[in-house]
């Protein structure tokens, strides 16, 4: 049985499940992408190519199984995209959580039961039908849950919106000993830099006390600045407009001293050296590409 626990975004890893790019199903049409960048890609002629994105994710497992993490694979669905592991589920604490997702991609969840099927099935939750939420928007951070949401009237007209105020109250309905805390994000269909399709695409821990932040990713600035007095300034990494674009923010904790890092996060990775973190880099862009990075693609089971 596998006995999940995950209480925070940094304690050490034991065992995660990685996506995985094998039969990625080539170069989808314009109307359906599910994000901006995507679709700047598609028209610009630079979409990733499969091979590329397969040799990126075999060098995050190596760097997993380096660190001695138990690594977990879905099966490979023939022509379809399996590599955003962290939007179809999450866990918190001993559960595990399905994701409302767009229904497109019902059969990313289909690809891990063979995981699923070794945890208790009373942990396995299925929330009500109007609960919409990802992996992505969700952080487990000890006593709370920061939860990335939209809660504008149109909510329905954004692809980008992934997690509703339903889900919200669900979740406090769940974990009614932490505290849920939700912030609003900024969504755009059309430009990717102005669109923040998860949380961690504009905000993320790392370590015991710290984080890194892209203001403008933020509706509410006063929900940025109660992140902000929450890390204190100095333990703050705040990212560009361009740097969040990049997907900065969606690096990957092994553990509160070991980070894996895209290469060329040049002036973020030379950041974390400086506090004291080791940093694992890998070369990840052509999956960028697709607005989601190193936690977009993994769904950690176990931590410490």
């Amino acid at each position: 049985m596998l006995e999940l626990n995950i209480n925070n975004e940094t304690s050490r890893l034991k065992a995660v499940i990685l996506g995985t790019a094998k039969s990625n199903g080539g170069i989808p049409k314009v109307e359906d992408c599910y994000d901006p960048k995507s679709v700047q890609h598609v028209l610009a002629g630079t979409y990733p190519k499969e091979e590329d994105m397969v040799l990126e994710m075999e060098a995050v497992a190596k760097v997993l199984e380096k660190y001695n993490v138990k690594v977990y694979r879905p099966k490979v669905i023939e022509n379809y995209n399996q590599i955003f592991s962290r939007d179809i589920a999450f866990v918190i604490d001993d559960k595990f959580i399905e994701a409302n997702i767009l229904p497109d991609r019902n059969k990313e969840y289909e690809a891990i039961n063979h995981v699923i099927s070794q945890m208790k099935p009373e942990n396995v939750i299925i929330l009500p039908e109007e609960c919409h939420v990802e992996g992505g928007d969700v952080m487990p951070w000890n006593d709370y849950i920061f939860v990335g949401t939209y809660s504008g009237e149109d909510y329905s007209d954004y692809i980008t919106a992934r997690t509703n105020t339903a889900a919200i109250t669900a979740l406090q309905e769940l974990f009614p000993e932490k505290t849920v805390k939700p912030f609003e994000l900024r969504k755009s269909n059309t430009e990717p830099k102005e669109n923040a399709l998860h949380l961690d695409c504009c905000f993320q821990p790392i370590g015991k006390d710290k984080a890194i932040l892209h203001k403008n990713g933020f509706l509410v600035e006063s929900e940025y600045e109660w992140l902000v007095n929450y890390f204190g300034k100095e333990n703050i990494f705040e990212i560009t407009k361009d740097e969040m674009y990049n997907m900065n923010s969606n690096i990957f904790s092994i553990s509160e001293e070991v980070i894996i890092s895209e290469k060329n996060f040049t002036r973020l990775n030379s950041w974390l050296r400086d506090k004291g973190f080791t940093v694992e880099e890998v070369a990840y862009s052509e999956i960028a590409k697709q607005e989601g990075l190193l936690r977009c693609s993994t769904l950690p089971l176990i931590r410490e």
